[in-house]
């Protein structure tokens, strides 16, 4: 197949710099103003400080080929490895190996919020192997930080990314330490502890963790340290691609009309248009127009509030919503968020804290996928665009679910207890009214 370039055509990259195994990335494109870098653990243009992301060579070549090649490929993401920014030896490495994920016919929900039947379904990602896509972002970081010889994982967390890290670098060999807010769910902190890395608490917010690991990267104690989503921020970000990549695939190499995904940072949504994108310009999908709506809880919503004003910066909030995998006040990804809702003809809503627990219990009820409070809020925003026409019920829709459910418990326990407590007596089954 020819190998074509679809990075800028500037360069900065230093030619003296050691070759970097990373498959198809051919540097780091900054977002803003377009320059390249090397591959290397940077995150910011030194010119303009824009974000950078990873540029390719991609096989554009033979589509039909490759589709067969990915088809033939293992059961997880590095099936898409020529796509990825991983050596093409990945799945021989110890890793976790997550991915292809189901993506569930969900047409009990569709009944009870207004799709038509067999147009609506889950991307169910709590089957990772630490129960939220996080994995597939870890995945990505872990091959980067092997290729720039870190010796220490690490991260800022609101407690998925803290579990997916500790479980990665457990298998790959590396020591772990990460960051945490004081006050995460109980779940999540025994899922980041148990791995046996060092797990930190912060005494505040996600944003306050997040700007002390952004101290510790620049002073010497950081040295060696591999911060997934600070200075591997890049290559971590692709692994959210997959999510696109495998979505299209399970449709039958189709891309859906419409998806809702949710807002934490913002990442997550940006690298799945920048996923539908490649899958266009390499010919595995046709080019069709889709609209991505994203979705945020109230109590934490600054990528809504700005589109719903109509502007282009988004204003830091103050998180207060129990949906504290999405609590980011400050997303780095905002704006960019907001350029796809608008692109696409799409938009960005938030619901309640009321809202994302009826949604998680409508889902468990309807089909089975008991999800963490992220997927009640895409859930729950799902029905809210689907009463205000927003989302047309007769076209494809796929909602994200990100986590599972067990760990965020305390959000449905008191609505979820037992139904009865009975003797072990027929007669006492027959009073309780359950005999029917």
């Amino acid at each position: 197949m020819a190998v074509n370039t679809v990075a800028p055509a500037t360069a900065a990259a230093d030619a003296t710099a050691p070759t970097i195994d990373l498959g198809p990335a051919s540097g780091l494109s900054c977002r803003e103003c377009g320059q390249v870098f090397a591959l290397g653990p940077i995150f910011a243009c030194e010119l303009c400080f824009g974000p950078l992301e990873v540029a390719y060579e991609l096989p554009l070549g033979d589509p039909e080929a490759l589709r067969k090649q990915i088809e033939a490929g293992p059961a997880n993401i590095w099936r898409y490895a020529p796509l990825l920014p991983v050596p093409a030896d990945v799945a021989e490495k110890p890793n976790l190996n997550p991915g292809w994920t189901p993506l569930v016919k969900a047409d009990n929900l569709a009944r009870e919020i207004g799709v038509a039947p067999g147009k609506l379904f889950v991307k169910d990602d709590s089957g990772n192997p630490t129960h939220s896509f996080k994995d597939r972002v870890v995945a990505q970081a872990i091959e980067a930080a092997r290729a720039f010889g870190f010796t220490t994982l690490s991260c800022s967390s609101t407690g998925n990314l803290a579990g997916a890290v500790g479980a990665a670098a457990a298998r790959a060999g590396f020591r772990s330490c990460v960051f945490i807010p004081h006050d995460l769910e109980q779940g999540k902190v025994v899922m980041a502890g148990v791995y046996g890395g060092d797990l930190v608490a912060i005494e505040g917010n996600y944003d306050d963790v997040n700007r002390f690991c952004s101290e510790l990267i620049g002073d010497p104690l950081g040295e060696g340290w591999g911060f997934v989503n600070v200075n591997l921020r890049p290559y971590y970000g692709e692994g959210s691609k997959t999510l696109a990549y495998e979505i299209c695939e399970q449709l039958g190499w189709v891309i859906p009309d419409q998806l809702v995904i949710p807002i934490a940072s913002g990442s997550q949504l940006t690298k799945i248009d920048k996923g539908l994108q490649e899958l266009i310009k390499l010919g595995l999908v046709e080019d069709k127009p889709y609209k991505i709506f994203g979705a945020q809880a109230e109590g934490c919503s600054p990528v809504s509030t700005a589109f719903k004003a109509g502007h282009d910066v988004v204003r830091p909030q103050k998180p207060n919503t129990i949906a504290k995998s999405l609590a980011i006040g400050n997303p780095a990804d905002g704006p960019y968020v907001l350029d796809i809702a608008r692109r696409t003809g799409g938009a960005v809503e938030d619901v309640n804290d009321e809202q994302v627990v009826d949604a998680i219990k409508l889902l468990a009820r309807t089909e089975g996928i008991f999800a963490e409070t992220a997927g009640g809020v895409t859930v729950g925003v799902t029905r809210k665009l689907v009463e205000a026409g927003l989302i047309d019920p007769e076209l494809t829709t796929v909602v994200l679910n990100t986590g599972d459910g067990l760990k965020t418990l305390d959000a449905v326990a008191d609505s979820s207890q037992a139904t009865a407590t009975i003797r072990p007596s027929l007669d006492a089954f027959r009073d309780a009214g359950l005999a029917h």
